[in-house]
């Protein structure tokens, strides 16, 4: 098995991925939603950390989108049973309607 020897930021993710980064925020806080060791917590002297992702971590997180985008309420339901406060929702979904 091949082991990882890079990771990308979740800024560079959104951003290469035409995603909201605060939507990947939301995906990327419960871990269940992207397979495990894809997504990497690194510790850099912030309270914050950073996120970062595997290439496969990207896969899944496009995969995962992709699929909350079929169910029904899409995206706006996925973030109020995350239990998001209505106006981070209202960011994202604003976001949503550009692509």
């Amino acid at each position: 098995m091949a082991r990882v020897t890079h990771v990308y930021s979740i800024d560079y993710v959104a951003k290469t991925i035409g995603e909201s980064l605060e939507l990947i925020e939301v995906v990327s806080c419960n871990a269940d939603n992207i397979d495990y060791g894809e997504m990497i917590h690194v510790c850099d002297g912030t309270e914050e950390g950073l996120t970062t992702f595997t290439d496969r971590g990207i896969e899944n997180l496009q995969e995962f989108l992709a699929d909350v985008r079929t169910w029904t309420g899409g995206i706006r339901q996925f973030l109020i049973d995350q239990q998001c406060e209505p106006d981070l929702i209202e960011r994202i979904m604003a976001n949503e309607k550009k692509t």
